[in-house]
């Protein structure tokens, strides 16, 4: 099993429930969240800033502002990992900075509380 984490922009979240949805996935949370790409800052302009530089700091302006996203998490069988990761690329995929970014991390195990069941069993 894979736990796969995007993070997506807020208004590809209908149309990134439904890819999940076509790739046979229904189970999956989604979170708001806020963050930024590391492209969206200067590394001098930042530094100056740590550094106390109110110059620095207001030249920051926007570009230090966190960004409101969604993230979206669902946890699968490993052979549905690829189908699940390519519907949310071909889902948010723009070509511009913000489009996102997928996680995939393995899981040890999942237990359904209500039955007891583990593993696969409990996420099918």
């Amino acid at each position: 099993m894979k736990e796969v984490i995007a993070v997506v922009r807020i208004n590809m979240m209908n149309q990134t429930k439904q890819a999940l949805t076509d790739a046979g996935i229904d189970a999956f949370f989604a979170h708001e969240a806020h963050g930024r790409g590391k492209g969206f800052v200067n590394p001098a302009i930042l530094e100056g800033a740590q550094q106390g530089y109110e110059e620095a700091a207001a030249l920051l302006g926007e570009k230090g502002k966190l960004y409101a996203k969604r993230m979206v998490t669902a946890v699968v069988k490993d052979d549905l990992v690829d189908e699940v990761v390519q519907a949310i690329i071909k889902t948010n995929q723009t070509g511009m900075a913000g489009d996102g970014k997928i996680f995939v991390v393995p899981v040890a195990d999942a237990i359904r509380v209500r039955t007891g069941e583990t593993g696969a069993k409990s996420i099918a």
